[in-house]
């Protein structure tokens, strides 16, 4: 057995030099290794100074670890190849110390030096624009055991999930301009979401991404928190942190493409290795990015580990899977003749099918109390149902289809509002044929889009009252939240990722008030089983009058399992206030003014129903009661009825 020079073999020592065991390689052979951080990239060996390195060049001439204990030298510790057609080269360098940078220098079969290649399993890189990888342990004294006990039911599809979506560098910045580190982020974070409610928090991508425009979706570290922010144990006491105060945390997790940056993982042995040769499958023209060749064994347990590592060693409760839909087509945003059919000569990438059937296989068998989130904007059936009916398995999906039709009817002047009530009421012909997450996320509020608040039409006294009934409509419609940050106060420009979120707006009292609507309807979504419990189950819903769209009034009712109090949400899209409004509800008694987005607490004219309404026995709307109420303009109220019990 070849060792890198200055290491001395001693009885015992075959297993630290070959971390791979033969199940290992037949693992990663077939593609089903979910836990190849364990075996591949740089482990410190405990108690021996030195390091084991291994990684996949299977078309390489020869791979060598350079770094800064051997002043970047190819001579000084080359790696061997397995003698088992694996493809792994491996071996043992007692000088690499903690801290040390390093890379792989492979040369190609042809005898091409390649430029010199980060460690696609390295747990830390050189903070960027440096790109090399960096020693390190994952070590930490993790203190949130009682989540973890609990986090099943805070995920579940009955369970109020309302997520806070963030990007860590521009959500808050020191008084120099910088980064908050992970630790800093940590204790600013969990206060704000304690005041604003928010269940759980979702971070967009915080793998290692060389360029930070791309906020964090070209990725070169699938294994690495990005350094801009810290350690590891930084990221994991984030993590923690949010854990020990109740917070639930998600990563957004990139796994349908990657950079073709040279120290990162194209042509990464001098041959199309993660990715497919042909650029009519291997290329992304969306995004100038490479695409995984998900038929490649090798490359499905890469990711599949990437994923598994993120909710092992990190403690995640949950992986947004990022552009779901570019994985699913093979003509995805390609035009004739640009792309290649499958063997039956559709469109669907069977390869990728698979992969995410797997992949969500592993985690729910694995980790059953976290989650996975497609991000999938067509109608691909059953994405969030279970792999052994032919679904893809996943816990939840995106509703794209209602943040297109609901923001295009915000959108409108509320004087044309009528001629588009279908926009508004056409969700719900399909809310419940997937598990459903409803998002306002980072994509409408960049790009020239503009702010949720800025899309809102009128002078600013509507503009705040059309956003805060989008709200409200929102958190009472069937479906788990998700708000990008600066939405919860009405942020006035777009999204910029080089600074920070207007923070100096937030205190004026009209965004003032749409944070404090927003923490209320966050309270409401936790306290009123009939708005979480049946979320993802048409029993939870039924619609009182739809129809009303010449003045642009929409009723529903939100109703918990059995027993408990069902909720009369009533829409007014009109800045006109409509009073002696009659609907039918299903039971007599009061029915209480639970919220009302017109109140002046919330920056509103203070329109309302002094607490509530009694039902009267007049049948309406197919109910055997009735109500009347004053509909304040351009808001909604909640009434919550008599307990059914």
């Amino acid at each position: 057995m070849k060792e890198c020079p200055g290491a001395s073999i001693r009885p015992g020592d075959a297993l630290a030099l070959d971390m791979l065991t033969d199940h290992d390689i037949y693992l990663l052979r077939e593609g089903t290794h979910a836990r190849l951080y364990e075996r591949m990239g740089c482990h410190l060996e405990p108690g021996r100074p030195g390091a084991h390195f291994a990684v996949w060049a299977p078309n390489a001439r020869s791979v060598s670890v350079v770094g800064q204990w051997n002043d970047w030298s190819p001579q000084a510790d080359p790696l061997r190849a397995r003698g088992d057609g694996s493809g792994v080269w491996e071996g043992f360098c007692t000088q690499a110390r903690k801290g040390h940078a390093y890379k792989y220098r492979i040369v190609a079969a042809d005898g091409a030096p390649l430029a010199d290649k980060a460690d696609p399993f390295a747990f830390l890189a050189e903070e960027p624009p440096r790109t090399a990888s960096r020693v390190w342990s994952l070590d930490y004294a993790w203190g949130d055991d009682a989540w973890m006990d609990v986090r099943g039911h805070a995920n579940a599809l009955d369970a109020p999930v309302s997520i806070y979506e963030l990007h860590a560098g521009s959500w808050r910045r020191r008084a120099d301009g910088g980064f908050l580190n992970w630790r800093e982020l940590a204790h600013a974070l969990v206060p704000y979401l304690n005041e604003t409610g928010f269940t759980h928090v979702e971070l967009l991508p915080v793998t290692e991404h060389p360029f930070y425009g791309s906020w964090g979706y070209q990725t070169t570290g699938y294994f690495a928190p990005s350094a801009r922010y810290g350690t590891p144990q930084d990221f994991m006491y984030l993590v923690d942190h949010l854990h020990q105060n109740g917070i639930g945390v998600i990563l957004d997790w990139v796994p349908s493409h990657f950079p073709t940056d040279a120290h990162g993982l194209a042509l990464f042995d001098g041959t199309h290795l993660y990715e497919h040769a042909d650029p009519r499958q291997g290329f992304h023209p969306d995004w100038n990015s490479s695409i995984f060749n998900y038929g490649r064994h090798e490359v499905a347990a890469f990711l599949l580990s990437s994923a598994m590592f993120w909710l092992d060693r990190y403690h995640l409760d949950g992986l947004r899977v990022d552009a779901v839909a570019s994985m699913l087509y093979l003509d995805y945003s390609r035009k004739e003749g640009e792309w290649i059919p499958n063997p039956h000569g559709g469109r669907e990438n069977l390869e990728a099918i698979d992969f995410l059937r797997r992949l969500n296989e592993a985690v729910y068998r694995d980790r059953p109390g976290a989650m996975t989130v497609a991000e999938e904007s067509t109608a691909w059936p059953m994405v969030s149902r279970p792999t052994w009916l032919g679904g893809l398995g996943f816990g939840m999906k995106w509703n794209m289809g209602w943040m297109h039709d609901t923001l295009a009817y915000a959108r409108e002047d509320p004087i044309h509002r009528k001629y588009h009530q279908g926009q508004l009421t056409f969700s719900l012909m399909y809310a419940f044929s997937e598990n459903f997450v409803l998002p306002l996320s980072h994509d409408e509020v960049v790009h020239g889009k503009g702010s949720l608040l800025g899309k809102m039409p009128g002078d600013d006294w509507q503009k705040f009252a059309n956003l805060r009934a989008l709200y409200g409509y929102m958190w009472t419609h069937p479906g788990k939240k998700l708000l990008f940050m600066g939405g919860e106060f009405g942020q006035r420009r777009e999204w910029a990722h080089d600074g920070e979120l207007e923070w100096w707006v937030a205190d004026m009292p009209e965004h003032a008030g749409i944070r404090r609507w927003v923490s209320d309807l966050n309270r409401l979504y936790r306290e009123e089983p009939a708005l979480h419990q049946l979320d993802c189950d048409s029993a939870g819903f039924q619609w009182v009058d739809f129809s009303d769209s010449e003045a642009s009034v929409v009723a529903y009712l939100r109703q918990a399992r059995e027993g408990g109090s069902p909720l009369l949400v009533v829409c007014n899209f009109t800045p006109m206030p409509r009073t002696n409004y009659q609907l039918g509800v299903p039971s007599l008694g009061q029915w209480v003014e639970r919220l009302n987005s017109d109140a002046t607490l919330y920056g509103g004219a203070g329109w309302g129903n002094f607490g509530g309404a009694d039902a009267a026995p007049i049948g309406m709307h197919g109910q055997s009661a009735s109500v009347t109420l004053t509909l304040p303009p351009l808001s909604v109220i909640v009434m919550r009825g008599p307990d059914h019990g």
